[in-house]
């Protein structure tokens, strides 16, 4: 375990505190809880639909805070994560600790104060989810661990939507769904170039443990499943036909990127592998799915589409 000389002062900065916080990660998380509030029918005003974002964004870095605080010996062990601030020695496991509680529970309550507590409750839900649930129960013991994983990463849409409508409908649930069913495919495609770190430190992700071979073929199989789920918005009246145009290409050029990961052996051979491509295209799928899905409200709301 990796800990700090409490009676030195570490030379951490806001840049290690905004690290803890996972930004790159962040980034998605807030665009899709931002396309959530968007897309839902009804008003919101701004300033209280920036409080929510605002609140989305702290949340997210709060559990991901709570995250690295938790798993500091094993970022240790693993050559992507060893520079992180904790493990690097810039920063005391406490600190990063309080500093993700804080960020967690303040998040919590403001948005409980400023869009309701049925939003404020979905959002507490999220961070238990990911810094508890996941992070200290699922990924240590199962490479099911992103499958039920998944939903961590989900609520922000569904979030977003709620704090407009007040209300849990099925359009934000599909919104859910879709993310919960893109993150598979998406990390396993990350895990599959970076197995070697998890084996090392003994992290049960499905490549460590079920082999390539099995992982490329439910990665595929995730891909084929993820299709219908996408277009559910439109089957179910909630998208138009921007959205359903939009998402049939994205999901057909999703599935043509999975086709030789899931059909290839080994992850030897050339510098870009095909499971690279498809971890790139997964997060422009999903920022241009959501980005689909508010052009196509706002679109309804201007009278361009019926």
């Amino acid at each position: 375990m990796i800990t700090a000389d409490h009676s030195v002062a570490l030379p951490a900065e806001w840049r290690d505190f905004l690290a803890l916080t996972k930004p790159r990660v962040m980034t998605l998380v807030v665009f899709t809880g931002l396309c959530g509030l968007l897309a839902a029918p009804g008003h919101i005003h701004p300033v209280i639909g920036a409080i929510v974002i605002l609140c989305i964004a702290v949340g997210a870095g709060g559990a991901a805070a709570l995250n690295m605080w938790y798993e500091s010996e094993l970022d240790a062990g693993m050559k992507r994560t060893a520079q992180r601030p904790i493990p690097a020695g810039r920063m005391d496991r406490i600190n990063a600790r309080d500093f993700g509680i804080a960020l967690s529970a303040g998040s919590v309550m403001v948005m409980g104060l400023a869009a309701g507590w049925l939003t404020a409750a979905l959002l507490a839900i999220s961070i238990v989810y990911y810094a508890v649930v996941y992070t200290i129960w699922l990924k240590p013991r199962t490479p099911q661990n992103i499958v039920v994983g998944g939903g961590a990463g989900a609520f922000p849409p569904l979030i977003g939507w709620i704090a407009v409508t007040q209300e849990v409908t099925l359009m934000p649930i599909v919104l859910f769904a879709i993310i919960f069913m893109w993150t598979p495919p998406h990390f396993w495609a990350l895990a599959l170039f970076v197995k070697i770190d998890y084996a090392k430190v003994g992290i049960p992700m499905m490549p460590v443990v079920a082999g390539e071979t099995s992982t490329r073929r439910q990665i595929l199989i995730y891909a084929i499943l993820l299709a219908p789920v996408a277009m559910a918005p439109w089957f179910l009246g909630g998208a138009g036909m921007i959205y359903a145009i939009g998402a049939t290409l994205l999901s057909l050029a999703f599935v043509g990127y999975s086709v030789p990961v899931g059909l290839r052996q080994s992850s030897e051979g050339d510098a870009m592998k095909p499971e690279k491509r498809l971890f790139r295209f997964s997060i422009l799928y999903l920022f241009a799915l959501f980005g689909l899905l508010v052009a196509d409200r706002l679109a309804a709301n201007a009278g361009l589409i019926a």
